[in-house]
């Protein structure tokens, strides 16, 4: 049942009724992690500032004067939380170290932190919440390119592209999100789109196979062979020509099947034993949880990295690989395979 200002809840929470809190909160907690988690890309910050965010409402409920909707009036407290913790520089990469005996990159970015997200986290997001204006869906949304593309932008730019252009919220209620004016909002959003879409890689999303679909399920089994046999050359004739490795937040980046090629038998020939995987999804998109022996004998194979792959019709256009074994938990993935 959508509750409205017209029940007593609202009243009741205001009085200190807890489940009444609830009850107006829950159905916004996921999506609401989900727009922190678009701001500051780590998924673990996401869990914590989702929690302040909750406090906050909690404690601030007088405050609130139904002028908005509650929805709008909680993402206004979120999205402030998810500014305040990037200026306060509570997060940063782990490392910008080059990494030793790799061959040179295609480029080398700007490290930024990322974490994946896991697809279990999106049910009962409603895909038709977004206003009128919003310009992506949220499968869009929630890719890994599209959520590292927004770690480019100035803060407050990451912002006001994702209410406005992902949420669909109006420039007058970002306005009043972020403490700013109208004119400011359309500033920022026009400065963000030029720099975001310059980011983006070419626009596969549209080619790419329903969630679940047999084309997917093949490309991620082909894929999934080809990694636990160690056979480089299988995994490269499943790129696309344009197809872009990253490792966030190494800064090098490797694009092309040469490229890739080359980077992936350096890593398998240094490799003490056979990768396995175990498949998951993330971001809206098929990933894999890797697990590596200490040795080919080894009785049990630890954590080691999840891959996320993004498709282009039946290839690879991208693979992140990211790497340790922080993340797991999260997935319901064992830290250790027998």
């Amino acid at each position: 049942m959508t509750l409205t200002l017209t029940d007593d809840t609202l009243e009741r929470a205001r009085a200190g009724d807890e489940q009444a809190f609830r009850a107006l909160i829950d159905p916004h907690r996921r999506e609401l992690q989900l727009q922190i988690y678009r701001i500051v890309g780590s998924l673990q910050e996401a869990e914590d500032l989702l929690q302040e965010t909750l406090l906050a409402a909690w404690t601030g409920l007088d405050q609130f004067e139904g002028r908005s909707s509650l929805r709008g009036w909680l993402y206004r407290i979120a999205t402030n939380r998810a500014l305040d913790a990037l200026r306060a520089g509570r997060r940063r990469p782990e490392s910008t170290v080059r990494m030793t005996g790799a061959p040179e990159p295609s480029r080398r970015v700007e490290p930024v932190w990322l974490d994946p997200y896991p697809d279990a986290l999106l049910d009962g997001i409603a895909t038709d919440a977004p206003g009128p204006d919003a310009r992506y869906e949220l499968r869009e949304s929630v890719a890994v390119a599209f959520v590292a593309g927004l770690q480019h932008l100035a803060p407050q730019q990451r912002a006001v592209l994702v209410l406005r252009d992902v949420l669909g919220f109006r420039a007058a209620e970002v306005a009043t999100m972020l403490g700013t004016t109208e004119a400011s909002v359309h500033s920022l959003l026009s400065r963000a789109r030029g720099a975001f879409e310059s980011r983006l890689p070419a626009a596969t999303r549209d080619r790419a196979p329903l969630p679940g679909s047999p084309v997917e399920r093949a490309v991620a089994d082909r894929f999934a062979d080809a990694v636990e046999g160690g056979d480089i050359d299988g995994i490269v004739a499943l790129l696309t020509e344009d197809a872009w490795l990253s490792m966030p937040p190494e800064p090098s980046e490797y694009q092309g099947r040469p490229a890739i090629g080359a980077f992936l038998r350096g890593r398998e020939e240094r490799r003490t034993a056979p990768l396995r995987l175990v498949a998951t999804r993330a971001n809206g998109q098929p990933a894999f949880g890797a697990y590596l022996a200490a040795s080919p004998t080894a009785p049990v194979a630890q954590a080691f990295s999840i891959f996320v792959l993004t498709l282009a019709g039946a290839q690879v256009s991208a693979i992140t690989w990211f790497g340790g074994s922080a993340s797991f938990a999260r997935f319901g993935l064992p830290d250790e395979l027998g």
